[in-house]
C-alpha cells in the first residue's frame, strides 16, 4: 500500500494498516507518537491503536519531515510547532503535484 495513491475511505485504520501505508515498522509509529504531542490516535476497550484520516495526515506530515526531507526528531518537532500551516500548503501542493504526474505517467503508458 502506497500512502501517496491511498484513498481514505474508512473512519479508522489499525496500526497494521497505517505501517504498510507508510512502508515502515508498527514500533516506529508507536515511537513518533510517543515522541509527537500532535499525533493522537484513538484507542480502542483493548487499547488498540486506531488511526483516523487526520491521524494518517499528521503521520504523513512527519514522515515527510523525517524520512523525505532528513530532519532531526527535534527539528521536525520545532518545524510543526513553528511552520504547521505553511509546511501543511507546501506539502498538499507537492502531493498534488505528484497526483498530476502519476496521471501524466499513467496517460503515457497508455499512448
Amino acid at each position: 500500500m502506497d500512502r501517496r495513491n491511498t484513498e481514505l475511505t474508512k473512519l479508522y485504520y489499525t496500526i497494521g494498516e497505517v505501517s504498510d501505508m507508510f512502508g515502515v515498522s508498527k514500533s516506529l509509529i508507536r515511537y513518533w507518537e510517543s515522541e509527537f504531542t500532535v499525533l493522537k490516535p484513538h484507542k480502542n476497550s483493548k487499547g488498540d491503536r486506531r488511526f483516523t484520516k487526520q491521524n494518517i495526515e499528521q503521520l504523513d506530515l512527519i514522515y515527510y519531515l523525517v524520512k523525505e526531507k532528513g530532519f532531526t526528531l527535534e527539528g521536525a518537532k520545532k518545524e510543526i510547532r513553528g511552520k504547521k500551516s505553511m509546511l501543511l500548503r507546501r506539502k498538499k501542493v507537492l502531493d498534488s503535484l505528484r497526483a498530476v504526474q502519476s496521471g501524466l505517467q499513467q496517460l503515457k503508458e497508455q499512448l
